[in-house]
């Protein structure tokens, strides 16, 4: 009997294949990298054909280190790096144009206009809708501007022969067949993050794809988070395994931390942080700039929603230390050239690289380094660098607070950032609450897992997935609360400095307004 689930992880760094047993624990993984395209400032891009090859790769590795047959695995699960947005020819599984990376800002004019249109509601003449705030960060404006720059995109839209996909959609149509009989799906989750999809109907809004000029022929069909929507065709490696579970990256690392009911919470650290508050059956609206979501939706049961505080540069910032200004060779060298100096010698780094996402949405914010003397070195920077991912996160717990009316007794954590343990009791001491690390910190990948057993019967309900988390290490606050409270009001002034950067002398020189270049 398969005794064994295949979680498909496509990141915005990596792509990743985990096999899971039936307690959740971790047969074998494999992952690979792809890379990172900036052709001008302020674009960010992927290449589809990369990240699919790259797939391929990883489930091969994968199942010949588990040592596990096709016939072995009981159910796949994809989750993904979300809002990233692709188009491609279905006739044939070319893509027109690059992926276009949720952390890109090229379709800030658009998103401007449209604000403009939207009167004294502005910025949230959507949200009553989607629940999202109008944003480059979501995939409705990437998708019209492929429609809009690419030669002939817009004419072969309206003829019926290019799909739209983040990620997810991309895998599973090819992993399905693609151009010989692929199937063409999301899921709520997923299409929630599109600025397109009616978070009361769960169905993508006609009035919200005539505004952005996008055919509905274009949009997959919408399906539940954990049910069976179609077999592998993967000769050879993984053939005619049911995909049986989808959800964006941190809705998976939600269900993984098995936040399943309202009031439950998690918080990633990846290439950004995401903090998620199960609602539960009802639609919350945030006052505090939080985004809200659908956080999963089971087969035959309502979809649970939750409110998200997304912050857009964390452990991309690591990455950016690394490859663009070469003060660590390693991404895990961070922790190490930080632990070096006792503080960060008062320099605070602000890294709105794309402005800033929650509770600010400021499009007009570029990264600052601040407090800057000839005392700072490399590794006070590095030690700025990390520490802004905690100062980032208690701006979004701020907003939770604000929103609920209620604090968060503690903050269970996870993603690669989390093994990082001078990282995550500085956390603590910024919150003033305990941050939990739990035994499985690559909790994505396990909700895909989740998602996709409880499908097809490897688990039997949420309740037995409960009993699988386990707690590693709890980190209690030791920073006196007048010392916190005195670095973070000196993060918010630095916040204050990276703010209404962006104007038209800004966009010109960093070129972020133009067409597509010739493909």
């Amino acid at each position: 009997m398969a005794d064994h689930v295949l979680a498909i992880d496509q990141g915005t760094t990596s792509t990743r294949a985990i096999v899971f047993d039936v307690r959740g624990g971790v047969v074998a993984s494999a992952q690979r990298e792809h890379e990172q395209h900036f052709p001008r400032a302020g674009w960010v891009e992927h290449d589809p054909v990369e990240i699919w090859t790259n797939t391929e790769w990883v489930i091969a590795a994968c199942l010949q280190r588990a040592e596990v047959a096709a016939s072995d695995v009981a159910a796949v699960g994809v989750t993904n790096q979300r809002e990233t947005a692709m188009v491609w020819d279905k006739r044939t599984g070319r893509p027109v144009y690059n992926a276009i990376v949720w952390q890109d800002t090229r379709t800030q004019p658009r998103i401007d206009a449209l604000a403009a249109e939207g009167g004294e509601a502005g910025t949230f003449r959507f949200a009553e809708t989607t629940g999202l705030p109008l944003a480059t960060y979501f995939s409705a404006s990437k998708i019209a501007w492929i429609l809009d720059q690419v030669p002939g995109a817009r004419e072969a839209a309206a003829a019926g022969d290019l799909l739209f996909g983040t990620p997810d959609t991309w895998v599973i149509w090819n992993l399905t067949g693609g151009a010989r009989g692929g199937i063409h799906v999301t899921d709520v989750t997923n299409a929630s993050r599109t600025l397109l999809m009616d978070l009361r109907t769960l169905d993508w809004s006609d009035e919200l794809l005539e505004v952005w000029g996008i055919p509905r022929a274009m949009m997959p069909e919408i399906r539940s988070s954990s049910e069976v929507v179609g077999t592998s065709h993967l000769p050879d490696v993984l053939h005619g395994a049911p995909i049986a579970g989808i959800l964006g990256d941190q809705q998976a690392a939600t269900f993984g931390q098995a936040a399943f009911d309202a009031g439950e919470s998690k918080n990633t650290y990846g290439t950004g942080n995401f903090l998620l508050v199960n609602t539960g059956t009802e639609i919350v609206r945030s006052q505090s700039g939080l985004i809200t979501t659908v956080a999963y939706r089971c087969t035959g049961e309502p979809a649970r929603y939750a409110l998200e505080g997304s912050i857009a540069v964390t452990g991309s910032l690591v990455q950016w230390l690394r490859d663009n200004l070469g003060i660590i060779q390693r991404s895990e060298d961070v922790e190490s050239l930080a632990a070096s100096v006792e503080d960060n010698g008062g320099a605070y780094f602000v890294p709105a690289f794309s402005g800033l996402y929650a509770p600010y949405w400021r499009p007009d914010a570029r990264g600052a380094l601040v407090g800057m003397t000839r005392y700072v070195n490399k590794a006070h920077i590095a030690r700025a660098a990390l520490e802004s991912t905690a100062f980032q996160t208690r701006d979004v717990v701020e907003a939770v607070v604000a929103d609920t009316g209620r604090a968060l007794p503690e903050m269970r954590v996870d993603g690669g950032m989390t093994r990082n343990d001078g990282l995550m009791q500085f956390q603590a001491d910024i919150l003033g609450i305990p941050v939990v690390r739990p035994r499985v910190v690559e909790t994505t990948a396990l909700g895909a897992a989740y998602a996709a057993g409880l499908a097809t019967g490897v688990w039997t309900s949420r309740d037995e997935l409960r009993e699988h988390w386990r707690e590693d290490v709890r980190f209690e606050p030791r920073m006196p609360a007048e010392e916190r409270e005195r670095r973070y009001r000196l993060w918010q002034k630095a916040v204050a400095k990276s703010l209404d950067w962006v104007d038209d002398d800004a966009r010109e020189m960093m070129g972020t307004t133009g067409r597509a270049p010739a493909t």
